[in-house]
């Protein structure tokens, strides 16, 4: 059983058109997913940059109606799961699928429209993307401005709705200010810098501040994130793996995979489907308890009551 925290399938069926049961461009189709061990997957709202701003929320929602129209409503085998113990009922042939929302650009200043995506079911609120918006600078804003009031009353409304704060692309500084706020605290899809440069990547007084305030860390699969190589292995995936737990990450770290978030991925790790390569080194390398804990056991514990 695997727990799945990010991936960008809704944004690629809208962006590209295209249709969830088994479309080739998809890494998270219905059909790689029912040849898959993953058992529940988070589905990010994610509205591409270049997307008008007067649109940004009819996109984001547009999403949110593609999730339950063409992933939930078709599909009697998948449903839409929003609390432990939802999760925890699945039958053996049964998945979940849970919503969450990459960046605050299609809420602008307006606190509602985050209520509304609340009220459709959003469990988790991914503070920016890696440029700037109203709430919090991006990693990749030059400035790195933390929290504005708008931020602060973001994740208030988080802590009111038993909701994580998602701080994967958020500056160094918001990632401090958020940390000491939130109730709730996930990275949904970030590797350890320590192992790997990239600026998306966690430091090492990140890592400890999220493990110190009971946060979760998402181990992700992405090319750029894991090596500086041109190409990257599960080999190179698990030393981020280890590199945590040496640190005290055993409670925390769960998987986030990007999936349709970019085209460059760890090599045999490309698509849902691909999941056995990753948990047959991890059972290799690990105790069985860790592979558990990290697979799915740590998403449930610290799910959001």
């Amino acid at each position: 059983m695997i727990i799945d925290c990010h991936c960008d399938a809704l944004s690629k069926m809208w962006s590209h058109r295209v249709d969830f049961n088994d479309d080739s461009i998809l890494d998270v189709s219905y059909q790689k997913w029912m040849q898959s061990p993953v058992k529940v997957q988070c589905f990010a709202i994610y509205v591409p940059e270049h997307t008008p701003t007067e649109s940004k929320f009819a996109v984001a929602l547009h999403m949110v109606d593609l999730f339950f129209e063409k992933i939930i409503k078709p599909f009697a085998n998948i449903h839409f799961v929003q609390t432990k113990v939802e999760i925890e009922s699945l039958k053996p042939n049964e998945k979940g699928a849970m919503l969450t929302l990459e960046g605050l650009d299609c809420i602008g200043a307006d606190l509602y429209k985050l209520r509304i995506l609340l009220q459709l079911g959003v469990k988790m609120i991914g503070m920016s993307w890696n440029s700037a918006n109203l709430a919090v600078d991006g990693i990749g804003e030059p400035r790195g401005c933390g929290l504005s009031s708008l931020g602060r009353k973001v994740i208030e409304l988080a802590n009111q709705h038993k909701t994580w704060v998602d701080l994967a692309h958020i500056s160094e500084q918001g990632f401090d200010e958020a940390v000491e706020l939130s109730d709730h605290l996930i990275v949904s899809h970030a590797n350890s810098r320590s192992v790997c440069t990239h600026a998306r990547n966690l430091t090492d007084k990140q890592i400890r501040k999220i493990i110190n305030h009971s946060g979760l860390i998402g181990i992700t699969f992405v090319q750029y994130f894991v090596t500086t190589s041109h190409r990257a292995t599960i080999e190179d995936l698990l030393r981020h793996i280890s590199f945590i737990l040496s640190v005290g990450g055993e409670n925390h770290l769960v998987f986030g995979s990007d999936f349709d978030g970019t085209d460059q991925f760890v090599e045999n790790l490309s698509s849902i489907n691909q999941y056995g390569s990753l948990q047959a080194a991890m059972k290799q390398k690990f105790p069985a308890s860790i592979v558990e804990k990290i697979s799915y056991q740590n998403f449930i514990n610290h799910f959001p009551d």
